[in-house]
């Protein structure tokens, strides 16, 4: 629980910030190596609290090679596995011995290492941080035993209704780009895992490098002395980044639909799928996708009013802009309680887009959408934890997370103009992709 005086602070700073060019509320210090290294530190007032994310600028969209999808995954897997100076059980042991909090994650575009401790213990941590993303070592027996658990999770996630429409909704949709294929990988490839040892050695040494590698420290730090331990324990990583040979998406130039029997009991879930920009908070079109997600498909939006709420026919409908580092979807997605009602759902989707398409949105409503959204960001950043954790997207798109400033600015002075020129940029049938999964 945040204290009240962290509370007023970040209301204040919410306040005076509002319209001006700072949003970021706190003080971030830079510390760059001559090996590429880069940490950003922020110094935060949480007494005795440390936040430490690692964050690497490689996920799933880095396996261009055919037959190798799902290595950035397994990594998050092997990265535990330990170096010889302190062994996976040894890493553990000592991870558990400070009462520290560690886990990863990867998605698309990155992959994420986190530990929340006492700032007592920051100079361990980064001992065993730095060592093991220069010193991963690992045996093949290892190696096939974690392979075996990828795949174990991969079967779970089969379970999903919503994994398996989203694996199918990226399959139509990307023909050449990695985007294809999820996380996770392609079935195919997490049972050949096993068999590739070695290559697994080779995305390693490519990809876990200091320059595509950034460290986040928030909390009770010393700046100065901070710096020291990133000189002493990083700068003898040397670089060797190999940018990944990832293929352009081709223009799509016709709708595409996909129906999937899901092998067991669900109700229907349609995803739709509208072709979208990269990351670019310089593109109004692409910035005017944000704050359309929130006016047509969010819970205050009138088509979530009569669908969910007046009518009861779905379970629940939202949209979801892109924020990735290539052209990615604007996704659609609702769960339809009655299969008889998956048509009058697309419709009414397909009505609501229609709409924005050529009436301008409430000026109001867009204004208070955009205050609204900007609040939210910032009332969050109240530990050190919700802080780092906040800052691996806008890092992996840009290396920076000065882009915050400038993504929040660029959003409040998005028009309702603006709006109904995206609308009719993107929400076209020849750049429509949709899935409906049925149950048995």
């Amino acid at each position: 629980m945040k204290s009240v005086l962290t509370a007023v602070l970040l209301f204040f700073l919410v306040v005076t910030n509002m319209n001006g060019q700072k949003v970021f509320p706190y003080e971030t210090h830079y510390v760059e190596l001559p090996n590429g290294f880069k940490s950003i530190l922020i110094p935060m007032d949480s007494p005795g609290l440390v936040s430490y994310y690692s964050v690497v600028r490689t996920g799933s969209r880095d396996e261009w090679e055919p037959g190798k999808s799902g290595f950035a995954h397994f990594f998050e897997h092997m990265m535990f596995r330990g170096t010889d100076r302190y062994p996976g059980r040894v890493y553990d042991s000592i991870i558990t011995s400070i009462g520290a909090d560690a886990n990863a994650y990867t998605d698309d575009d990155l992959t994420v290492y986190h530990l929340n401790f006492a700032s007592e213990d920051l100079e361990k941590v980064m001992d065993l941080e730095s060592d093991r993303f220069q010193y991963l070592n690992y045996s093949k027996e290892q190696f096939q035993t974690e392979s075996g658990a990828v795949y174990g999770e991969y079967r779970k996630g089969r379970t999903s209704p919503v994994s398996v429409a989203f694996e199918k909704l990226r399959e139509i949709a990307f023909t050449e780009h990695t985007y294809g294929h999820t996380t996770i990988g392609y079935e195919a490839d997490i049972k050949d895992m096993p068999n590739q040892f070695e290559y697994s050695k080779s995305f390693y040494k490519r990809y876990y490098r200091p320059e595509n590698v950034i460290l986040v420290i928030a909390g009770d730090l010393d700046v100065a002395k901070t710096t020291g331990m990133i000189k002493k324990y990083y700068s003898s990583w040397k670089p060797g980044y190999v940018m990944p040979e990832i293929k352009p998406e081709p223009e799509q130039k016709e709708f595409r639909k996909a129906e999937v029997e899901y092998d067991g009991k669900t109700l229907p879930l349609i995803l739709i799928g509208f072709k979208a920009d990269a990351f670019n908070v310089n593109d109004k079109d692409y910035m005017a996708s944000f704050a359309f997600a929130e006016l047509a498909f969010g819970e205050t939006s009138e088509l979530y009013k009569k669908l969910v709420l007046e009518e009861q026919k779905v379970q629940f409908v939202a949209g979801w802009p892109a924020m990735q580092r290539d052209p990615y979807l604007f996704t659609i997605y609702s769960m339809i309680k009655n299969p008889d009602d998956i048509d009058y759902v697309l419709s009414e989707i397909d009505k609501t887009i229609e709409k924005f398409s050529r009436e301008l949105p409430d000026a109001g409503k867009l204004a208070n959408l955009i205050k609204s959204s900007k609040y939210s960001f910032l009332m969050n950043l109240d530990t050190p934890e919700n802080v780092a954790s906040s800052l691996p997207p806008y890092i992996t798109l840009t290396g920076d997370i000065k882009v915050i400033d400038q993504f929040y600015n660029a959003l409040s002075k998005i028009t309702p103009e603006d709006i109904k020129n995206a609308v009719g940029k993107y929400f076209v049938k020849e750049k429509k992709n949709l899935v409906v999964l049925r149950g048995k």
